[in-house]
């Protein structure tokens, strides 16, 4: 961990294609959720390339309550690549960034890396108000132990 990232990383008995196929359908996304700020999707597709934007229903006491974000595809690469940038909805993302990133260790054993990075982040009275990292690594780790349960349920 530095100051403007946390990674975390777990090796998980399912294939890339697997494990893609869960991380792109933010349907399913709240099953992952080591945080417990996402409620739902707001009738979210399929990611399917850099530039989508899919929207979740969420909750947290640092917005108050309930707020909804837009999530705007920043990387994608099948099976091996996602990336997106959140931000309150109807508004462009203000520089923090979720990326996953998989690599096979054999047919059905995969290497998944979560990182949550507001290095972007230059807004100096958003960071003065926002304490990074919103998420800690111990919520990440969670998130890849409820990934490798939703891949191998």
């Amino acid at each position: 961990m530095d100051d403007t990232k946390v990674t975390v990383e777990r090796l998980i008995p399912a294939s890339t294609a697997d494990i893609f196929d869960v991380l792109s359908n933010p349907q399913r996304h709240l099953e992952l959720d080591g945080s417990g700020f996402i409620r739902s999707d707001q009738g979210a597709q399929r990611i399917k390339a850099v530039g989508d934007v899919f929207t979740m229903n969420m909750e947290g006491d640092h917005m108050g309550g309930e707020y909804q974000t837009d999530n705007h595809v920043t990387g994608y690469a099948e099976n091996a690549l996602l990336a997106w940038q959140t931000a309150p909805a109807g508004t462009q993302p203000p520089g923090w960034e979720w990326v996953w990133e998989l690599a096979a260790q054999g047919p059905d054993s995969t290497l998944v890396r979560h990182t949550y990075d507001w290095s972007k982040v230059t807004d100096k009275d958003l960071l003065a108000k926002v304490k990074f990292p919103l998420v800690t690594e111990a919520q990440l780790e969670d998130t890849l132990v409820k990934l490798d349960e939703a891949v191998s349920g």
